[in-house]
């Protein structure tokens, strides 16, 4: 006989993903916060959008494998004056949905233009990877970035 916590741990696992979601419909969301956020970066500052965007517990990587752990880390990092001057643009080439609905994740090509103190502009192009979880209201949050 099975003990009951392995039933129930059998049953959670198998009924966690038993609703059907509209993936293509989650995947136009993800994509419209991806310019949302891309957007209020422009509009109201680079440190603010982050800051909205993230998650409580997010986690972005920059320069030499910097970790930026927390959602105020994250607006602390980007309040530094470098990036008053900067603007970044970006699109995802590529989007996926999982299967539950609750997480996603993007990459594509983006661009950041920053201005130094003489005024001339220097351009750091790459490729993103952002990891994108749905919260309990149906926002999408990003975990990783």
């Amino acid at each position: 006989m099975k003990s009951p916590t392995i039933i129930l741990l059998v049953f959670v696992f198998l009924t966690a993903c038993s609703q059907k979601v509209d993936k293509e419909k989650l995947i136009q969301e993800v994509y419209q916060t991806e310019k949302t956020f891309e957007e209020m970066c422009a509009d109201e500052g680079i440190s603010e959008a982050f800051h909205f965007f993230a998650s409580d517990s997010a986690v972005i990587k920059r320069q030499n494998d910097t970790l930026i752990i927390g959602k105020a880390n994250i607006r602390d990092y980007y309040n530094n004056p470098v990036y008053k001057k900067a603007v970044v643009s970006w699109t995802p080439d590529f989007i996926d949905v999982s299967e539950c609905g609750n997480m996603a994740y993007t990459y594509g090509k983006y661009l950041w233009k920053i201005k130094d103190e003489k005024g001339d502009t220097t351009e750091y192009r790459g490729v993103f990877h952002t990891v994108w979880k749905r919260d309990s209201e149906g926002t999408w949050k990003y975990v990783w970035d």
